[in-house]
């Protein structure tokens, strides 16, 4: 007997494949990441350094809670969701949904990160301490943790009051826990405030900056000045930022926008893995400062400058050429950024030696 539409309908979107282990990845992860990111800071903090000593650097209690990092990283969020309805900058239209409509994203991003660079020299110029991020840290990650849990509680809630084009394919399985963790609703938004669109390059990305300024102001205070090693890292990773805001567009068209639902997954990406394990280079050399000669800066310098393979951009699945030697050439670029970020803070192993 041939299904009937509803029958169709039911084995599209609960019979998806499920991702990231399915169940038990939906029950591990939203545990074990976060721990991860509260162990890896304390870590890079710790004298040894290494993610194998023993036993591990683990933090105190009291040095999880701050009342005031909850409050900074409200205003901050609150900053930003102010900056992103300002009128600035053009206004774009997404891919075509389900349902024939295209949402209209403002692209503003970049206006976003020099309003807050303006921001952030003003309140240097008042002698605003900005050093205590490194002090504030742990608890900031604390709070962005619980934020990202709750935030996740409210669109599982709410995304019960979409309709059913609304949900995302991959995130509508029935199965609470799963579908908690990916992501029901595919672009929940309050009026038109996206709210995935916000939180993809908005707070996460420009908190990562505000962080690395954070410890190199921390490194001027306990040293006098900055540090070549540190004066890098802040600036590769501030032009890694810059350029993805001022090509904010782009992500229109990426899995994140077009496939996802948003749940705790990219919640907490956005909110709590970026800011605070992209940082980790910064936040090391603090408390271990590297001497690095012009000569290797120089050869730093190059290495994150590297291009990658020109492609064609489109919508298709490139499985030819280029493209399909190497599979993924953009990640090679991303890899050797990564090196260049990290070869600042020296040449350690993983047990802490030099």
């Amino acid at each position: 007997m041939r299904p009937n539409s509803q029958e169709l309908k039911r084995k599209s979107s609960h019979d998806t494949e499920r991702e990231f282990g399915g169940t038990l990845g939906a029950i591990g992860i939203p545990i074990f990441l976060p721990l991860t990111v509260l162990f890896l800071i304390s870590t890079s903090r710790s004298p040894e350094a290494s993610v194998l000593q023993w036993p591990p650097s683990l933090p105190s209690t009291d040095q999880l809670w701050d009342p005031l990092a909850l409050v900074v990283l409200l205003c901050w969020i609150a900053l930003h969701a102010l900056l992103y309805l300002t009128p600035l900058g053009k206004v774009s239209e997404g891919l075509v949904l389900r349902d024939g409509t295209r949402l209209k994203y403002p692209i503003n991003g970049f206006h976003g990160l020099c309003i807050t660079g303006v921001l952030l020299m003003f309140l240097v110029g008042l002698g605003a301490p900005l050093g205590y991020l490194f002090e504030l840290l742990l608890p900031l990650a604390v709070c962005a943790i619980a934020v990202s849990f709750l935030f996740s509680v409210y669109l599982y809630i709410r995304s019960f009051l979409a309709p059913s084009h609304a949900l995302a394919l991959g995130g509508n399985t029935g199965n609470p826990l799963y579908d908690f963790f990916i992501g029901r609703e595919l672009n929940p938004r309050i009026g038109n405030f996206d709210l995935k669109y916000f939180c993809e390059l908005r707070p996460g990305l420009i908190g990562w900056v505000v962080i690395n300024l954070g410890m190199l102001m921390k490194e001027v205070e306990l040293r006098g000045s900055p540090s070549l090693a540190m004066i890098l890292v802040n600036s590769f990773q501030l032009l890694y930022v810059a350029d993805a805001l001022w090509n904010e567009e782009a992500v229109l068209t990426t899995m994140d926008i077009v496939h996802d639902g948003f749940g705790f997954m990219l919640v907490f990406g956005d909110l709590a893995w970026v800011p605070f394990t992209y940082s980790l280079q910064a936040s090391f050399l603090v408390v271990h400062p590297q001497a690095i000669s012009s000569f290797r800066a120089a050869i730093i310098i190059a290495l994150n400058g590297l291009e990658t393979i020109a492609t064609a951009t489109g919508k298709r699945l490139l499985v030819s050429g280029w493209w399909g030697l190497v599979r993924h050439p953009n990640y090679l670029g991303d890899l050797l950024m990564a090196l260049a970020w990290s070869l600042p803070c020296g040449k350690t192993d993983f047990t802490g030696r030099g």
